[in-house]
């Protein structure tokens, strides 16, 4: 028996170490294992190497994903999809493990409708935007990154008296807000599956100031709204200029940040 992998979509923390599982597994039970690089992509352009236990050692604790990934609007098609399984046929694939999100899911499903492929999916993103499992990979990274950048951040907060403004990733799901916003102690946390009231916001924090709390943190989901509206808003309405941070693709690397807070006992 023979089975390949590939990472596809954005990469996440996480997936070395599962392309590392699959691989020690699967030798373990006698089942050959390839991967092919790049997602669908590397599929279609037949970019194929073989896993074993040399290929997939030293990477249980790297982010990123090893044997790359990349996003192919070739796919969405059925020609395409039908060269891919004549490519993992020439190779005797008896399954194609797929390690991403949505879009890489719904792929992995029209293989199986449309060529009757074997396939498995593995939850992998930061977004945590999967419904079928209770975390993905790489989200706990992700917000481990986040907070690491909110206490960092919050040092010159409070020197300065500033109100500052975060945006995390997250598409359209604000778990990585919330879960990073509530274990760093933000005022407010926005995030698209609730509306917010920026009324409400604005009263929230010069209250606060009246108080003599003047640093406050606002963590807004990218898919909440966008930073540079809801900061020229808050302006008008405060008088304020919050500090903008974009935190980006930060998010989604390296591999120190959880272990150093384990360490000092900060998550």
């Amino acid at each position: 028996m023979k089975i390949a992998v590939i990472t596809s979509g954005g990469d996440a923390p996480g997936m070395n170490a599962c392309i590392r599982a699959i691989t020690r597994y699967a030798i373990n039970r006698g089942i050959e294992v390839c991967a092919f690089r790049c997602g669908y992509k590397g599929i279609l352009e037949d970019n194929y190497i073989d896993l074993n236990r040399k290929s997939a050692s030293n990477v249980i604790h790297t982010g990123g994903t090893f044997i790359q990934t990349d996003r192919s609007k070739e796919f969405l098609e059925k020609k395409y999809r039908d060269k891919a399984a004549e490519i993992l046929r020439g190779h005797n694939i008896d399954a194609l493990i797929v390690i991403g999100g949505d879009g890489s899911f719904h792929g992995a499903l029209d293989l199986y409708n449309d060529e009757g492929i074997n396939v498995m999916a593995i939850p992998g993103t930061i977004d945590n935007d999967l419904a079928y499992t209770q975390l993905t990979l790489g989200f706990d990274t992700a917000v481990n990154n986040v907070l690491w950048a909110i206490n960092t951040l919050r040092d010159t907060m409070q020197s300065h008296n500033k109100v500052t403004v975060v945006e995390v990733m997250g598409r359209h799901c604000g778990d990585i807000a919330l879960h990073a916003g509530m274990t760093g102690g933000a005022e407010y946390i926005l995030i698209p599956e609730i509306p917010y009231d920026i009324d409400e916001i604005c009263k929230g924090i010069l209250q606060s100031e009246k108080q003599g709390k003047r640093s406050n943190l606002i963590v807004i989901a990218e898919g909440a709204c966008k930073m540079e509206d809801f900061c020229t808003e808050f302006e008008k309405k405060t008088g304020i200029i919050p500090r903008q941070t974009r935190l980006g693709f930060i998010q989604r690397g390296g591999s120190g940040f959880k272990a150093q807070y384990d360490s000092q006992g900060s998550t």
